[in-house]
């Protein structure tokens, strides 16, 4: 009796997706954390200082960024995993 390898699936990106998406988002969540915190508050006029508006720019760049990038990665693990349970054993 022969012995197959496992067939693995081939690198589709959604990996190194899912990865960025959320270092990204961690980061401007980070940043917003810091803007809100750590860098005086935000007031009706915005930041008080230059740290906070960075951060402020940082947190509003990146938390979308970021959710965009994991959203398409969980999209295609979610398909990456509908088409192997559709897959027929041989």
């Amino acid at each position: 009796m022969e012995m197959r390898p496992a067939v693995q699936a081939p690198d589709d990106g959604t990996r190194a997706l899912l990865r960025a998406g959320i270092g990204i988002l961690a980061a401007g969540i980070l940043a917003a954390i810091l803007a809100v915190t750590v860098f005086g508050p935000i007031g009706i006029h915005g930041p008080h200082n230059n740290g906070g508006w960075l951060s402020l720019l940082t947190a509003m760049m990146c938390v979308p960024f970021g959710l965009m990038l994991f959203a398409l990665g969980l999209a295609k693990w979610l398909r990456n995993r509908r088409l192997r349970r559709q897959k027929p054993n041989c």
